[in-house]
C-alpha cells in the first residue's frame, strides 16, 4: 500500500507548480512554431520566412522566427530533464528499480511518438525524447557539475557542426548547390500536392515518406542535442534552485544576466545573416544562420525560464501565470491534440486549408485553440487526476491502471 501511495499523483500542495506553468508556456510556444509545418513542406525547413510573406504575415513570421523557433522545444527539454530528477527520486523512494520503470516509461513515449508520426504529423519530437531519455537514465549517476558540462558540450558540439557544415557549403560552386537542392525541391512539390487534396491513406504515406527523408536523418543531430538540454535541466533541478524559487532569486537573476545578452547576441547574428534562404536546407547562408540561432536558442530558453521563475516569486505574477499550470499538467494530451486539430484543419481529409492561411491567421488559430485548451484543462482537472494521455502513459509505465476520477476533499 505504501508503494501505491508513493507513486500516486503528487498532491497539489507538493507539486512544483512553477514547472507546470513553464510547461504550459512551452506548450504554447511549441504550437506557434509547429503549426507552420502543417502548412509548408517539411523539406523547406531551413528556408526561413516564406518568400511570399508580406505585411502582417511577415511581421508575425519574423517574431516567431526570432523569438519562438528553437526556444520553446528547448524549454520543454529543460523541463524534461528537471522532471527526470523528480520522477527517478520518487521511483527509488518507492523501492522500485529506476531503470526498469523509467525504460518502460520511455518505451511508452516511443510508441506515442511513432503513432504520432504515422497518424498525425511527421515532425514529432516524442520519439526523440524517448531515445534521449533512455540515454539520460543511463547517465543519471553523473554529478551535477558533470551534468552541466556534458550537456553544454553536447549542445555546443551540434551547433559547431552546423557552423562547420556551413563553412564547407560556402566552398561549393553555386551549380553544385542547385544540383543538391533539386531532389529536395521535388520532394517538397510532391508533399505540397498530397497534403491539401489527398485522402487519409495518401497523406499517411506522405507523412511516413517525409519522416524517412527529413526526420529520420535528423535524429543523428537532434538526439545528442536534446540529451544535452536534458542534462542541463537535470543540473538545474539537482541544484535545488527551483524547489523554493522565492529564496533563490539571486541565482535566477544571475542566470538571466548571463544568458539573455548571450542569447540576444547570437540570435541577432543569425538574423543579420538573413531570414529567407532560397536554397533551403542546402543554402550556406541558411545553414550558418541556423547554427548561430542554435547558439542563441539555449541561452534564450534559459533566460525565458529565469524570467518566468522570477515573475512567479511575486504574488501578482503567480496569480497571472497560474492560468497556464493546468495546461502544463496535461501537456502530452494537448501536444497531441494540437496535431489532431491541425491535421483536420489543413490536410485534404479534413478542411484542406494547407497553404491557404498566412502566418498571422495561423497564429490566430494557435491562440484560439490554446485558450480553449486552458479552459478545458481547468475543467478536466477539477474532476480528474490526470489528462487522458497522461493517464494512459502512467498505466503503461507502472503496469496498473491509475485512478481516473479526482477524490473530493472531505469537508
Amino acid at each position: 500500500m505504501q508503494t501505491q501511495a508513493t507513486l500516486g499523483p503528487v498532491p497539489t500542495g507538493e507539486r512544483l507548480e512553477v514547472m507546470d506553468v513553464l510547461r504550459g508556456i512551452a506548450l504554447l510556444g511549441v504550437f506557434a512554431m509547429n503549426i507552420e509545418w502543417f502548412n509548408r513542406p517539411m523539406q523547406q525547413m531551413g528556408s526561413g520566412i516564406p518568400v511570399d510573406a508580406t505585411g502582417l504575415d511577415y511581421a508575425v513570421a519574423w517574431v516567431v522566427y526570432v523569438f519562438v523557433a528553437g526556444k520553446f522545444w528547448t524549454m520543454f527539454s529543460l523541463l524534461f530533464g528537471m522532471g527526470f530528477v523528480l520522477l527517478s527520486g520518487r521511483i527509488a523512494a518507492a523501492g522500485l528499480s529506476v531503470e526498469r520503470v523509467y525504460l518502460r516509461r520511455m518505451a511508452a513515449l516511443l510508441l506515442f511518438g511513432v503513432l504520432h508520426i504515422v497518424v498525425l504529423w511527421p515532425g514529432d519530437i516524442l520519439h526523440t525524447y524517448a531515445i534521449a531519455g533512455a540515454i539520460l537514465m543511463a547517465m543519471r549517476t553523473l554529478a551535477p557539475k558533470w551534468q552541466l558540462l556534458t550537456g553544454l558540450l553536447l549542445y555546443a558540439g551540434i551547433a559547431a557542426c552546423y557552423l562547420l557544415f556551413a563553412a564547407v557549403m560556402f566552398l561549393l560552386p553555386e551549380a553544385t548547390l542547385v544540383e543538391l537542392t533539386a531532389p529536395i525541391a521535388a520532394s517538397a512539390e510532391r508533399a505540397a500536392s498530397v497534403y491539401p487534396d489527398g485522402g487519409f491513406g495518401a497523406v499517411l504515406v506522405q507523412r511516413v515518406s517525409d519522416y524517412a527523408q527529413i526526420g529520420l536523418m535528423g535524429q543523428t543531430m537532434l538526439v545528442p542535442m536534446v540529451l544535452g538540454v536534458f542534462l542541463i535541466g537535470s543540473w538545474l533541478m539537482s541544484g535545488g534552485w527551483l524547489q523554493a524559487p522565492a529564496g533563490q532569486r539571486r541565482f535566477w537573476w544571475r542566470l538571466l544576466a548571463l544568458t539573455l545578452p548571450m542569447g540576444l547576441l547570437f540570435t541577432a547574428l543569425g538574423v543579420s545573416v538573413g531570414t529567407t534562404f532560397a536554397l533551403g536546407a542546402m543554402d550556406p547562408r541558411g545553414i550558418l544562420a541556423q547554427g548561430l540561432m542554435l547558439c542563441g536558442a539555449l541561452p534564450m530558453s534559459l533566460a525565458y525560464v529565469a524570467l518566468v521563475v522570477l515573475a512567479w516569486t511575486s504574488a501578482t505574477g503567480a496569480r497571472v501565470l497560474g492560468v497556464f499550470a493546468p495546461a502544463g499538467r496535461m501537456a502530452l494530451t494537448h501536444y497531441l491534440g494540437q496535431s489532431l486539430i491541425c491535421s483536420l484543419v489543413f490536410y485534404g481529409y479534413g478542411f484542406g486549408l494547407w497553404g491557404e492561411l498566412g502566418r498571422a491567421a495561423q497564429t490566430g488559430i494557435v491562440l484560439g485553440v490554446f485558450a480553449l485548451q486552458i479552459a478545458v484543462s481547468h475543467l478536466w482537472l477539477s474532476h480528474h487526476r490526470h489528462g487522458p494521455m497522461e493517464w494512459t502513459w502512467r498505466w503503461l509505465t507502472y503496469g496498473r491502471r491509475p485512478g481516473w476520477r479526482r477524490i473530493p476533499a472531505l469537508p
